[in-house]
């Protein structure tokens, strides 16, 4: 993703599947104290990766803006940012 920061997702709720906008992005796990390695996932030429940490599957999904998650609120956000 070239220019542009690369967006973090993360998996509170315990979601089997999490489709996102993006095919790069950073996976956190659950929300601190809950998380795990911040882990840099790329799906490349395919449309789905599984974090090898929290093996939450990741599945991509065009019509996602790199901000937007289905289902809902799994964007990561650093509250100190």
């Amino acid at each position: 993703m070239a220019g542009g920061a690369i967006p973090h997702f993360q998996n509170d709720a315990g979601h089997k599947l999490i489709e996102i906008g993006v095919k790069e992005f950073m996976c956190v796990g659950a929300a601190a104290p809950f998380d795990h390695p911040h882990v840099y996932l790329d799906m490349g030429a395919d449309d789905e990766k599984v974090c090898p940490y929290c093996s939450t599957l990741f599945r991509y999904d065009p019509t996602l803006s790199a901000d937007e998650t289905r289902p809902a609120g799994s964007v990561y956000r650093d509250e100190a940012a």
